[in-house]
């Protein structure tokens, strides 16, 4: 993905966020209480001067009752029916290794949605809570070796494994390589 998008994206996404924190009249150090996020991230992010990581953007859908699909699906244009590969929203977290592509777009009347996720060799992502507590995921892996904590089990998956969850607490997404790993994610809301 070229810096240009990349960059148009975040400029969007900062919209969005400070679209939806003005929608609840919240100040800056509102929500920082609210998201255990410092103010002056809060403020970077709003203004697109910082590239959100996975786990800032997972703290802010969690306190905006929204999956982070539906809040990237939010600064793209209309979701379509059909999207082409080369359509398709593509995010990534360069501080984690985390590259993120909306295979699926969600659209406000659907509770399903199917993301591919790839983390490099070595990436470890951990998220204090999920996004919308109860959440229901299906990790499938595609290629490579993927760990997942959840509820304090780690679940070592290889090629072909699927783990089906619901999301209450803490999770963490840790590739060990020596290979990247590259997984579908099938989320469904309640």
């Amino acid at each position: 993905m070229g810096s240009d998008v990349a960059d148009a994206v975040d400029v969007r996404l900062g919209a969005r966020l400070a679209e939806l924190r003005a929608e609840r009249g919240w100040s800056l150090g509102e929500l920082a209480e609210r998201s255990g996020v410092s103010r002056s991230t809060l403020s970077r992010a709003e203004r697109a001067e910082i590239s959100p990581t996975a786990s800032l953007l997972n703290r802010l859908c969690g306190v905006y009752g929204r999956t982070m699909s539906q809040l990237l699906s939010e600064v793209e244009e209309e979701p379509a029916l059909l999207v082409r590969v080369a359509d398709q929203a593509i995010w990534e977290d360069k501080a984690s290794g985390f590259v993120r592509r909306s295979v699926s777009p969600p659209h406000p009347g659907m509770r399903g949605e199917l993301v591919e996720g790839r983390l490099a060799a070595g990436a470890d992502i951990a998220y204090d809570r999920p996004p919308v507590p109860g959440l229901e995921q299906h990790i499938w892996v595609l290629a490579g070796t993927l760990a997942v904590t959840a509820q304090d089990v780690e679940h070592r998956l290889d090629v072909g494994d699927c783990l089906r969850l619901r999301v209450w607490g803490p999770t963490r997404f840790r590739c060990p390589g020596p290979e990247d790993v590259r997984y579908a994610l099938a989320v469904v809301r309640s």
